[in-house]
Formats: C-alpha cells, structure tokens, sequence
C-alpha cells in the first residue's frame, strides 16, 4: 500500500486578484500578456473572480477519504494542482517531509491523451526533478473512462435528465482538443481520445435504450487556424434546431463535475443559445460524488493495477500541443 494518495487537477483562481496569475501559469511559455489574459478571464470574473472547481476537489477528497476509512484504509488523501495552490509540487513536497516514500496519483480527468493524461505524468517527473528526492516514488494510474462506476454515475444523471426533460434529444458533451491530438491518442491506445468518448456515450444510450444521440464539444481554445474536434456544441444546437428538435439534454461527460467549463460553456452559453432557438434545454448533472463513482475511485487507489506504462502514451509526436490541460 503507497504511503498516500495524491489527487492531481488543474487548480483554479479563488478570487479576482488570482485570475490573470493563475492565467499566466496555464498559459506560461506562450507570450501571451496580461492584456489578453484579463479578457480570457472574463469567465472567471462572471462568477466573482472565483473557479468551482477547487472546492469540488475537495468535496470530491472528503467523500473518497470517507470511503476509504469505511475500508479500512486510512491513508492519507490530498489534492496537488498544475496551475493554482496547493501547487502539485509542494504538496508532494510536505507528504515527503510528513514521511511519505511512495505515493500514488490519480488524476482528475478521466479520459486518454495528451492534456488529459501524459501532461500530469509530466508534471509529476518536473516536481521529482525539481525536488531531487532520489528515494521517493511517484506512481499514477490509467484514465477511468471505461470504469464501471464512471459509467453508471453518469448513466443514471442522464436518466434523471431525460425523465426531466421528456421528449428531448440526447446530446453529449466534452472538452475538444485539437485534431492532431486525437489522432495521436490512439497511436497506444485501442482508442482515440473522441472513440472513448462514442463508447462511453454509446453504452449509457444503450443501457437507456436510446438509440439516436450525439456527441458534441466545448471549450475551444488557442489558434483558429489550428483544426480541433468539432461540432461546437451551440453550432450544434443550431442544427439540431434547425432539423426540428424542439429540446435537448445535455450529458457533460467529459467532466468530472461542475467546473468552469461546465457552469460557462454548457449552463451560460449553450443555455442561452438553446434560449435564443426557442429549444427546452436540461443538462445532466457531472458525476460528482455520486457513491458509484467515488467507490470506484477508491477502488483504482487500492487496486491500481499496471502504473509503468509507456512513457510516450496518449502522444506520438515530439511537440505535443501548447493548449491548457482538461481539468
């Protein structure tokens, strides 16, 4: 059994005064000035200068502990972010200095590729690098996209959703990444990172019944002349429109819960676009702390199964792209 368990996400801004630093260090290497990132935080500053996401890091922390402790297993659970405090590096630093000499990471993104996967096994070898720590081990497990709890916590919100909405149309969502990407998500992989989307979303229809349904995107960023996986979920919403569907729900299941993405993307733009085309809209709630999910957490932490898998997993080429990781 590791000495603890480290929880690796994104990290997020608390208040107004944290967005552009928080900004410059998502975004550090690329020269973008502060100007520009005063107008990327905008979202940010919409919801008082203040990201969801870490205090549902730490609800998300609280209940796997509790989880872990109905086990029998006590060992400690902390949460170590890229871009935002607590900072990965620090924390595996105080685990280190606490006594801690193996460590096991999982992360919260929950699918293959590079931003979603091999970036966080990057930053774990900089922080060890950084801390020159030669007796202390850092391990991290695979993606739990195809996990059995991840599945039914996110089948049964779009249950819910559609009982909700009724006669709507089933539209999936994730965070798009660029072509190139994709592509190489699967050079390792039995699938890409847009066919473990199809599948996920392809087993809860299945398992509902449904037969027609959509996968569609969000939260796009960087060079326009650079392709990423489409359609846009508010082009989407047009079509589907316009090909006479009069409501739709939307299942988020490229999120883990209801952070930025999620409360701007999909509950203020998509919402309003929805509202514009006279469409009923719903969407799913992420899976959260839902008891399937969070045991199926604690499940991976104590049975990680294979954590020495290739290096060069989830990206083939030597430059991957500079877009900000999937939280």
């Amino acid at each position: 059994m590791p000495d603890a368990y480290l929880v690796l996400s994104y990290g997020g801004p608390n208040k107004p005064e944290d967005v552009v630093p928080f900004l410059r260090n998502a975004t550090a290497g690329k020269g973008i000035p502060d100007e520009r990132l005063e107008q990327v935080g905008e979202h940010y500053y919409m919801f008082g200068g203040k990201s969801p996401i870490n205090e549902l890091n730490a609800e998300l922390v609280e209940y796997l502990r509790d989880e872990l402790a109905r086990r029998g297993d006590t060992t400690p659970v902390v949460i170590g972010n890229r871009n935002w405090e607590p900072y990965g590096n620090d924390v595996i630093r105080e685990l280190y200095d606490s006594g801690a000499r193996d460590i096991l990471a999982i992360a919260t993104s929950a699918y293959d590729s590079y931003s979603s996967c091999r970036q966080y096994r990057e930053d774990i070898a900089r922080w060890l690098g950084e801390l020159d720590l030669p007796d202390l081990s850092v391990r991290k497990t695979k993606p739990f996209w195809n996990s059995d709890g991840f599945l039914q916590a996110n089948r049964d919100a779009v249950r819910d959703a559609l009982e909700e909405a009724g006669d709507a149309r089933l539209v999936f969502v994730t965070h798009s990444i660029p072509t190139a990407m994709n592509t190489a998500s699967g050079t390792h992989h039995e699938h890409t990172y847009q066919q473990q989307h199809e599948v996920v979303a392809k087993r809860i229809a299945d398992d509902l019944g449904i037969a027609d349904w959509d996968l569609a995107y969000c939260s796009r960023s960087g060079s326009p002349h650079i392709p990423w996986l489409e359609p846009d979920i508010c082009d989407h919403l047009e079509d589907l429109h316009g090909r006479g569907s009069a409501s739709v729900v939307l299942a988020p299941i490229g999120f883990i819960s209801d952070h930025m993405e999620v409360k701007f993307d999909l509950d203020t733009e998509a919402k309003a676009k929805a509202e514009e085309l006279g469409m009923g809209f719903v969407r799913a709630a992420t899976v959260g702390v839902h008891p399937a999910f969070i045991s199926q957490l604690a499940d991976i932490l104590q049975n990680p199964g294979d954590t020495s898998y290739a290096e060069d997993c989830c990206w083939a080429g030597p430059n991957p792209p500079t877009v900000p990781a999937i939280s």
